[in-house]
């Protein structure tokens, strides 16, 4: 039941525009300091990994990471993701306590 309400809310913050998909776009709001939360699916490639973990270390920015991409990417009505950036501290709050 857990994974379901966390997928629910991430759909519901990408339709209210409070997420960022993509690794170079991703890499970038971190840097401005927007990004909350990161998500990063646990069959990314090591570089993926490496990169997205040293950004957001180094900005301090939480990643948590969760089942594949196709679950990613479903949860937001799109094809495969990632990663994923959420911009919004209400949705990352509620994401975080979801996925702990």
């Amino acid at each position: 039941m857990k994974q379901e309400k966390w997928l629910s809310l991430l759909g519901l913050a990408n339709r209210a525009g409070k997420i960022v998909t993509g690794e170079e776009l991703v890499v970038r709001e971190i840097q401005r300091k927007r990004v909350k939360l990161v998500l990063l699916s646990h069959d990314a490639s090591f570089n993926t990994k490496k990169k997205i973990n040293d950004k957001a270390s180094y900005y301090h920015v939480p990643v948590k990471e969760v089942a594949d991409r196709f679950t990613l990417g479903n949860a937001i009505g799109k094809e495969a993701r990632v990663v994923i950036a959420v911009t919004d501290k209400g949705f990352s709050d509620k994401l975080q306590s979801e996925l702990d």
